[in-house]
């Protein structure tokens, strides 16, 4: 993978403007950033091959599909082994309900986001696929009222922090 310094000013132009519309084209890409479109398709597949792309999107609107809570769970494990906590993790990554798994410092070991129907199914992941779990100690469930994503990566244009 390639290191911040090794990304010019080009290359972080072409990721803010992915990353506010991943479906833009390449003729328009090139011409938002001043290269030619040969030259900017390229520079998109390196970014990629490098991984500082790591893949392409849709933001989904999660309600349209009937998933109408969101909700934090602050999980606490019982012991911090390796075995432990990579077990847990790839346990929850296969939860359908899941969003995004956050491995975190401080009181709590894990930050799972999910999406669920309702508070019935909410309460239903939570005893049937946390509480049940050995490695847990405790739980705590946060809901979300809103979920407001930042569109813009966390260098300025020029590519300095």
């Amino acid at each position: 993978m390639r290191s911040h310094t090794d990304l010019d000013q080009a290359d972080v132009a072409i990721l803010a403007a992915l990353k506010k519309n991943a479906r833009i084209s390449n003729k328009d890409l090139a011409e938002g950033v001043g290269l030619a479109p040969s030259t900017c398709l390229e520079r998109v597949r390196r970014l990629v091959e490098t991984g500082a792309i790591h893949g392409f999107h849709a933001d989904i609107d999660l309600a349209m599909l009937g998933f109408g809570l969101q909700a934090m769970i602050a999980v606490r494990l019982q012991r911090h082994s390796r075995e432990i906590v990579e077990s847990f993790r790839e346990y929850v990554l296969g939860l359908t309900e899941v969003r995004a798994v956050y491995h975190v410092a401080g009181a709590d070991d894990y930050l799972v986001h999910v999406a669920v129907r309702d508070a019935d199914h909410l309460r239903d992941l939570a005893m049937d696929a946390f509480t049940t779990r050995n490695e847990v100690a405790h739980i705590e469930t946060r809901l979300i009222f809103e979920h407001v994503p930042i569109w813009r990566l966390p260098i300025g244009d020029d590519g300095q922090e």
